[in-house]
């Protein structure tokens, strides 16, 4: 008994020096230190600060770095052999434990190589660090210690110059969205299919339910219980998404206060990567006319068969013939104006964001004023139905000039936004939505004026 015990004892005290080795040998540095170290002795002593690129992108909330970059030019004597390759060699070397993508290329490789950054914000830039055969290069990447999402890149290039007397080359410190996090979202924003509604402030207690199918057949014999998901309304809007592999067919229906389903609903193709926006009144609902075309029942792409395309989706209890009664036809005309007043209240929010940025560059911009030009076509397209739908209900001149004054006034409005960000408006779809804008008031004075 007593030698099993002295046994044990032995065994014991090996483990434990054995994981107090281990332990020992562990290392606790997060941060490539040998790199950076070599690095900032470049910097100092041969770098060109005057054209080195620097930028660092901050959480407002949080102020936690969401991105950065510094890109700084060097040339060196080759004679105080400071930059030996060997040197550059080991410290990459001796910071590899930490890093999750460690690369060399030597000279006379006909390997390329980019570098991709991402940020938190969806912006991405590509960084080209070797474009020629005759540049040596080092890349390190690895996990930012503050941010497990960012990483930090540091990459070094150099080449020979005047017969190897000088050395001219460029360091590369970027910290960005990890790749892995961005591409598995990219991945996931192509399979994502959404709907995005709003509602008028009288059905805002209403629910949707929403169904989904693999064909329109299938669809039409879905039980009204079959519903994958039933999505409330708050603060007059809901929205609801899903992951698909291929195009699908769905129906989205809405739901009474008391419980009941509307007799209406509409059927609309479910597909991967886009977004339907519908916005529901009383009684009717405006299309998603722009998605239809792209990938629905008008772009020879949808799996909805004609007989299938459907009616209304509603948070009314009832229905009026706006064709034999000339009041309702107003009023469904008035409705409309309203639909596109709330379209426009879209467009004040994007300049409102707009002049919120703090020195934004035409590329953070650019999307912004696409958006605003977009929803301006949206609204000049329901426009005009709203103009064919008032001569047809026999609306007098003097009510077609209101609707006219109104969509006018609605176009000089956005041309007063746009004056007020008049300091950051000069980029290319700015531009283009100030012709379109004007372009808006001038037809439209002249179809006012032959009423």
């Amino acid at each position: 008994m007593k030698r099993i015990i002295t046994l044990l004892l032995i065994v014991c005290n090996a483990v434990t020096t054995v994981n107090a080795q281990l332990q020992a040998k562990k290392p606790t540095l997060t941060t490539p230190v040998h790199v950076q170290t070599l690095f900032d002795n470049i910097i100092k002593n041969w770098g060109h600060p005057y054209d080195e690129v620097y930028s660092v992108n901050k959480n407002p909330t949080t102020n936690v770095i969401e991105s950065s970059v510094r890109i700084t030019n060097f040339e060196a004597d080759n004679s105080t052999m400071f930059l030996d390759p060997k040197s550059i060699r080991e410290a990459f070397k001796k910071d590899e434990y930490i890093a999750y993508q460690l690369l060399h290329l030597s000279p006379g490789s006909n390997e390329f190589f980019s570098l991709k950054a991402v940020s938190e914000s969806g912006e991405s830039k590509s960084y080209n660090i070797r474009t020629n055969s005759k540049v040596e290069m080092w890349l390190l990447c690895a996990k930012n210690p503050e941010n497990p999402k960012l990483r930090d890149a540091y990459a070094i290039k150099w080449k020979f110059f005047d017969d190897e007397w000088k050395i001219r080359g460029t360091i590369y410190q970027i910290t960005s969205l990890r790749p892995d996090i961005y591409e598995k979202e990219q991945e996931t924003s192509k399979k994502t299919f959404k709907i995005e509604g709003r509602v008028d402030a009288n059905i805002k207690d209403s629910l949707y339910n929403i169904y989904i199918a693999n064909s329109a057949e299938e669809l039409a014999n879905i039980g009204d219980d079959d519903y994958v998901a039933c999505v409330p309304v708050v603060n007059k809007r809901f929205e609801w998404q899903t992951e698909l592999d291929h195009p699908c067919v769905g129906r989205l229906r809405c739901i009474f206060p008391d419980g009941s389903l509307c007799s209406a609903w509409i059927d609309l193709d479910f597909v991967p990567g886009e977004t339907y926006h519908i916005t529901v009144h009383n009684g009717y609902y405006d299309d998603d006319v722009a998605y239809e075309q792209r990938v629905g029942r008008f772009s020879g792409k949808s799996l909805i068969a004609p007989q299938q395309e459907s009616v209304t989706i509603t948070g009314d209890f009832k229905f009026e013939d706006s064709k034999d009664d000339e009041e309702a036809a107003k009023t469904n005309v008035n409705a409309r104006v309203n639909a596109i007043q709330a379209e426009a209240k879209m467009i004040d929010e994007v300049f409102d964001a707009i002049k919120n940025m703090h020195n934004p560059s035409h590329s953070q911009l650019e999307p912004h004023f696409k958006q605003i030009l977009t929803l301006s076509k949206s609204i000049d397209t329901r426009f005009q139905g709203l103009a064919n739908s008032a001569k047809d209900n026999c609306l007098s001149p003097n009510e077609q000039r209101e609707m006219y004054k109104f969509i006018i006034d609605m176009y000089r409005y956005q041309n007063r936004k746009l004056n007020e960000v008049s300091a950051i408006r000069h980029t290319k779809s700015a531009k283009k939505l100030q012709k379109y804008i004007n372009g808006q008031i001038e037809k439209y004075l002249n179809d006012m004026s032959k009423l």
